[in-house]
């Protein structure tokens, strides 16, 4: 997994006159938990970034005044209006208890669907899983080079590593739709063959 750093200080402070002031100068506040107490810490908006704004997962070093966190991002919370980014939550890691994450998933092969021209749909980009953090996986591989026109890839369908994946095994993954006008010459192709 891809590790970057940020780069924090304790806040003394917790009430909103002090946050307010934190996000006027570029500062975003955050909380890490998981350990032995919750550190409440703000660090400059530019640095959450490549974090945020990513598909990627990262492990975060939490650099706090020195003291150094290994820790993932578990939430984010944004303005409603202008997007601002507003507070985020990690979660500290312990390498002999396992966490909860969304991991991307990387479509690989050729489906023979779109090569008939059909189009590839993903239906979700992140699967849900439980993993010790020396096993969580940068990205989940989704083999569709069986995937037919119509057709789809269910989460219970993918083989999970030293990891357990937790999203519905029922839920779509990918799919191959047959746009309209393969639909219409395949009802035209039926029509003629009922003659």
């Amino acid at each position: 997994m891809k590790t970057l750093e940020i780069i924090g200080f304790k806040r003394a402070n917790l009430g909103k006159a002090q946050t307010k002031e934190l996000r006027n100068e570029s500062y975003v506040p955050g909380v890490l938990y998981g350990g032995a107490e919750q550190i409440h810490f703000y660090a400059p908006a530019i640095l959450f970034r490549d974090l945020v704004y990513s598909p990627e997962v990262y492990e975060v070093d939490l650099n706090i005044e020195g003291t150094h966190y290994r820790a993932i991002m578990q939430d984010v919370q944004f303005h409603p209006v202008n997007e601002m980014l507003l507070h985020v939550d990690f979660l500290e890691l312990k390498e002999d208890k396992p966490v909860k994450i969304d991991i991307p998933v990387k479509m690989v092969g050729n489906s023979p669907g779109v090569m008939l021209g059909g189009k590839l749909v993903i239906k979700l980009r992140k699967l849900r899983v439980k993993a010790l953090p020396a096993n969580l996986p940068d990205y989940i591989e989704v083999d569709i080079s069986d995937l037919e026109l119509g057709k789809s890839i269910k989460v219970g369908k993918i083989k999970a590593g030293d990891f357990e994946i937790l999203s519905n095994p029922l839920a779509p993954v990918a799919t191959v739709t047959i746009p309209r006008a393969l639909k219409s010459a395949q009802m035209e192709e039926a029509r003629a063959g009922k003659k």
